[in-house]
């Protein structure tokens, strides 16, 4: 495995989530007045959300079910269900809703529900990395990852899609080839018609945001998932082999921006690695249990198939979501106050 690319995916994915978590929901006219993109969470620090935590979870079942996708499925349905026991600050209503199926006893494989919210396809990027020289395997694993939540055929059409840009940026294919093998996965209506359009921008040279304008995203970037990761795409395939401003572009756009930006981080951080990812967004992240050095962990335990997989304690884990939550809040009553 390649080490490099599992660890760039992974820390790629953690700080695009921790940068964009305080731009969430705001607004391109409210981040532009922000000024810079910079960690502004907590005192010009960054923590994670659930982006993070579900691709790190995803990442320790593949790692001990690498050889068998139905146990692969099955330990992630029970990642889940114990994650949403610690009390996780934000989670999705279809996710909480296919947890609340899992606890209820209905097999993994059944308690997805028909929803096309970003769920599945923001942790998808790190199953094509690891996957990036096994089609059949890459596919296999993103749907059966993204069915224990999401069984919208659009939500597995973007959970391939994410895995699959992944893949092809471990591999460094050529933009036009990239398109190409991209293509094929494309099959909803709305996918078609932002497809088309990707390519047309590509081709003019627009902006990401004159990008996400022209899908129907010119008040931000929202939940639905084909829209998402249309964005996420565009911008890693516009700027190429330049992480800082693929992530900072969809920020930019507003909306869902923590999950635009892991999705963008997660699949630009697999073709630039680490030392691609600018320095001071890693070094001002300030989360726990779960760490940057966590990650690394886990980057190391994927790629070196060891025996364990490195894991927090699950008491320091729910401590460490009542001081995320109140942070949360916090936010939340800033909003409330004039912009200015």
């Amino acid at each position: 495995m390649n080490f490099s690319c599992i660890l760039g995916s992974l820390l790629g994915t953690a700080v695009g989530d921790a940068l964009g978590l305080p731009y969430e929901g705001l607004s391109r006219k409210r981040v532009a007045a922000l000024g810079k993109i910079r960690h502004r969470f907590l005192f010009g620090r960054g923590m994670f959300s659930d982006d993070t935590e579900h691709t790190l979870m995803l990442a320790a079942a593949m790692h001990g079910h690498r050889d068998d996708v139905n146990a692969f499925q099955r330990s992630f349905a029970w990642k889940l269900r114990w994650w949403l026991l610690g009390l996780p600050a934000g989670v999705g209503l279809s996710t909480a809703k296919a947890i609340f199926r899992l606890w209820l006893g209905f097999p993994p494989q059944k308690a997805g529900v028909s929803s096309a919210g970003n769920g599945a396809a923001m942790r998808s990027a790190i199953v094509g990395v690891f996957w990036a020289d096994d089609i059949a395997k890459r596919h296999a694993f993103a749907l059966a990852a993204c069915r224990v939540t999401h069984t919208d055929p659009r939500a597995e059409e973007s959970a391939l899609l994410v895995a699959e840009a992944a893949a092809l940026a471990v591999n460094r294919v050529p933009t036009a080839e990239s398109l190409d093998r991209l293509r094929p996965l494309v099959k909803s209506v709305i996918m078609k018609e932002q497809f088309q359009i990707l390519e047309q921008a590509l081709t003019e040279g627009n902006s990401v945001h004159e990008f996400a304008t022209r899908v129907g995203c010119e008040c931000g970037v929202s939940g639905f998932a084909p829209r998402t990761v249309a964005v996420a795409l565009y911008s890693w395939l516009r700027h190429r082999g330049d992480f800082a401003t693929a992530v900072r572009s969809v920020i930019e756009c507003g909306g869902d921006t923590d999950t635009v930006a892991a999705i963008t981080g997660g699949i630009s951080g697999a073709e630039v690695g680490k030392a691609g990812i600018p320095r001071e967004w890693m070094d001002r992240i300030c989360d726990w249990p779960v760490s940057v050095g966590h990650i690394c962990e886990v980057a190391t335990a994927l790629a070196d198939n060891s025996p364990q997989t490195p894991c927090v304690s699950w008491l320091f884990v729910r401590i460490r979501n009542f001081f995320f939550l109140a942070v949360v809040l916090l936010h939340g009553f800033r909003r409330l106050l004039p912009p200015y």
